[in-house]
């Protein structure tokens, strides 16, 4: 089965690596799928070209991932791509509530698409794009959050 797993990633953490890493290993192929919003270019820490080369080099390893950037609905993208599942990680249950929802919406759009969901390892469970960001931002250790392909890019934003 071949599964696309879509975020922002801005930026790449262990918990999204971790999704990915166990997903690999469930599903002859992944797709990362890192969201272009032009509405939010201005939001972003990372451009969607800097967020695909992390997610590359960080993944590098595992010969059945792969990574695009997409913009638009992420159901036209699954359809261009041939995948027939969503693979989503969960960290809280309000992250459930939220999945839930796009789930049903995309299954709308898409009827048989299906959502499946990775529940965090608990070591990750409190580490958000979000919040690396901020810490980074103001010199913290984010070392042990974030894969080295972040931490580098990180450090070069950051000036650290």
């Amino acid at each position: 089965m071949h599964v696309v797993y879509p975020g922002s990633f801005d930026p790449l953490t262990n918990g999204h690596l971790d999704v990915i890493q166990r997903a690999s290993r469930l599903f002859q192929k992944v797709t990362v799928a890192i969201l272009e919003n032009p509405n939010k270019r201005g939001q972003y820490l990372f451009s969607a070209e800097e967020r695909l080369a992390i997610v590359r080099e960080a993944t590098q390893h595992l010969p059945n991932v792969e990574a695009h950037t997409f913009s638009g609905l992420l159901v036209d993208f699954v359809k261009r791509v041939g995948a027939q599942a969503i693979v989503k990680g969960l960290r809280a249950v309000s992250d459930y509530e939220y999945e839930l929802q796009m789930a049903h919406l995309n299954r709308q759009l898409l009827p048989g698409l299906e959502t499946l969901f990775i529940l965090s390892a608990t070591r990750y469970s409190f580490v958000s794009s979000t919040m690396v960001k901020e810490i980074a931002r103001y010199g913290g250790d984010v070392s042990k959050l974030v894969p080295p392909a972040t931490l580098r890019a990180l450090k070069a934003k950051f000036g650290r």
